[in-house]
């Protein structure tokens, strides 16, 4: 088995450039932009001069997306208008209005003096078109290359990213790399003409917290080599500390307040800033603690941040009883090439030889990057796919030994939660319809009279009314969304639920609110959860165990406490330092982990080695590197 990677060290943020009188690079004056006669930016302002990065931040409907795309001029094909303001740009050509800039010269600013990497890669590069290609065409356009200098020019760029092999690499498609390559191929593309603004749009959201601390470590250098401006777009507050010297914070569209990186964090002057603050779980701040906590919420109401919910220890584990669930020595592989005999050449090694067992009232956390088999794991465990070997006993009952009846009613016991809820819902149906389905399928309740009266308990159950019964999944907001999909899963009356990042989409104060819902329903259903996850805030918040999964098998299993206050394996401290922290003046050695994960992907024949593992305190293990 391959080890876990080396880390490297990387820079901190000392050689930044200064607030000083230089002019701004960029000036946003009292900007206002709207949608079909409809404001959703109102009399912005703000400015970032070279050298320098700010952040903008806010959650889903601020305006922060709207704001980068009006500096890109992209707007205008969605529609956007601007009523008044002015975003005035210097540029090399001297200082530039870009909202009346026409089109024509727009071109020839975006991607040559302003860039712009968004939140999602895959839909950001052509499928058709080769990595090599698509980073040629910029320098060709911007550049007036030939085809053969912008290739090598694209190789020293991808270079320049931490690629590794990049004469190959130019060769491949984007379907052929994983996410942290495709966003590092998108960073490459935006810094190929060495522009004076860079504009990043949430472009960590998506990623793991390895390839989130390299894309953030390469951005960081880049800047400092090119001496570029820097607008980063997001709503990780942990992202922000580490990243921004200035913040602008954004609600419902316009600026509520701005500022040094340190007085916003310290020192919060507007209410919603401080519920945004509030709302961020963060790392160590549950150092000494033996159970999982509650947030302590806090709410807008009536313009001033209110708390609607105290922190509460979560005693729901019954170690006395006997296990919910049990896997033993699971392995899992998918069969990916085949010859042209139609032979199995190739196989996914996606999880080898894990075990554990899940107590009632008890969440168990199964956190790793992408590509570590912890989704493989719960979609084992629910039959959406099967196993190759080993065992999964429910209520102490092998689940292959199982009659079809006793499958069903396992599929009954045992509910998903995934984690795009707008994705898991009927578009067609409301979402009365949705949660009332797992009702009827399992016969659970007769007369539809009773079924209604059951779906409205459920919607008010999670925080809702039961008034959204008759409303539609594109109606409601990404929280109310993956409430309903909450509600859902209690239907059918579960003793398990697996619920896969489910909270990785949401936004901060919305994320605190459904932690604390699992948390309650816990307490007071007695429901067992296995909790999948890459936020290790979240599960350090919430969690009662935690196994650290790497390549389809265990690193390290123990409690909470153990894992992330006695981390006994490297790849667990690895994955723990490379959490941004959300405080501008707590420094974290990091480190940077060098490369991917490496892919499980094995040839027919060529076994991966099982590690054994070391009970290093009681109920702590280690797995032992070969």
């Amino acid at each position: 088995m391959n080890s876990p990677r080396v880390p490297r060290p990387h820079c901190d943020k000392e050689d930044r450039v200064t607030a000083d009188t230089t002019p701004p690079l960029l000036a946003v004056e009292n900007l206002s932009v709207a949608f079909n006669g409809n404001a959703v930016v109102e009399d912005l302002s703000f400015s970032v001069t070279a050298g320098r990065t700010l952040a903008i931040v806010g959650e889903s409907g601020s305006g922060k997306s709207v704001t980068s795309l009006s500096i890109m001029r992209l707007a205008d094909m969605m529609g956007g208008k601007f009523p008044t303001g002015k975003i005035l740009f210097q540029g090399k050509n001297g200082a530039v209005n870009l909202t009346v800039e026409p089109q024509k010269a727009m071109r020839s600013i975006r991607g040559k003096e302003i860039a712009m990497i968004f939140q999602e890669p895959m839909t950001s590069l052509n499928p058709v078109f080769t990595i090599g290609d698509q980073i040629a065409e910029v320098l060709m356009l911007h550049e007036k290359m030939t085809k053969q200098q912008a290739l090598t020019e694209t190789c020293r760029l991808l270079d320049m990213v931490r690629l590794p092999d990049s004469a190959e690499l130019v060769g491949r498609y984007p379907h052929q790399l994983s996410g942290g390559m495709r966003q590092r191929v998108m960073i490459a593309m935006a810094l190929a003409c060495r522009p004076k603004l860079l504009i990043a749009d949430e472009p960590t959201t998506a990623l793991d917290v390895t390839i989130q601390a390299q894309i953030l470590t390469i951005i960081r250098d880049l800047q400092k080599e090119l001496g570029m401006a820097v607008i980063f777009i997001t709503h990780d507050m942990g992202v922000v500390a580490e990243m921004a010297d200035d913040v602008v914070v954004m609600w419902k569209g316009r600026k509520v307040e701005e500022g040094p990186v340190a007085e916003i964090f310290a020192n919060p002057k507007h209410p919603y800033t401080q519920t945004l603050l509030s709302a961020v779980p963060k790392l160590g701040s549950m150092t000494g603690e033996d159970f999982p906590k509650r947030m302590p919420l806090t709410m807008m109401i009536d313009g001033a941040p209110t708390l609607v919910g105290e922190e509460h220890i979560q005693r729901t584990a019954r170690y006395d009883a006997a296990p919910i669930l049990s896997v033993r020595d699971l392995v899992t592989r998918f069969d990916v090439k085949k010859n042209l005999f139609g032979k199995t050449t190739h196989r996914v090694h996606a999880i080898e030889n894990v075990s554990f067992d899940i107590f009632p009232g008890e969440t168990l956390a199964l956190v790793g990057e992408s590509g570590s088999g912890k989704s493989t794991i719960g979609r084992t465990i629910q039959q959406l796919q099967n196993a190759t070997s080993g065992e999964i006993l429910f209520g102490g009952r092998p689940v292959s030994a199982m009659s079809f009846a006793e499958r069903q009613r396992l599929k009954q016991e045992i509910q998903y939660i995934f984690q795009d809820p707008f994705a898991s819902l009927d578009p067609r149906k409301t979402v009365g319809f949705s949660i009332a389905e797992p009702i009827r399928t399992h016969g659970l309740i007769l007369g539809e009279k009773a079924i209604a009266k059951r779906v409205d308990e459920l919607l008010e159950r999670v925080g809702l009314t039961s008034a959204h019964a008759t409303r539609y999944p594109h109606e409601f907001s990404g929280g109310q969304r993956q409430r309903v999909c909450i509600a859902r899963a209690l239907a059918s009356r579960p003793k398990l639920i697996i619920a896969d990042e489910a909270l990785s989409a949401l936004d901060v104060s919305i994320q605190a609110q459904i932690i604390n819902l699992f948390m309650e329903l816990q307490e007071q259903e007695g429901l067992a959860y296995l909790f999948i996850s890459h936020d290790m805030a979240v599960v350090e918040r919430m969690s009662h165990r935690v196994a650290v999964l790497y390549l389809g098998q265990v690193m390290e299993f123990g409690s909470r406490r153990q894992v992330f206050e006695t981390p006994g394996h490297p790849y667990t401290r690895r994955l723990l330092s490379a959490v941004p922290v959300a405080d501008p003046g707590k420094g974290r050695d990091r480190g940077m982990i060098e490369g991917e994960i490496p892919s499980p992907i094995r040839r027919v024949g060529q076994e991966p080695a099982v590690l054994p593992r070391k009970e290093i305190a009681p109920g702590h293990f280690v797995a032992l590197d070969a």
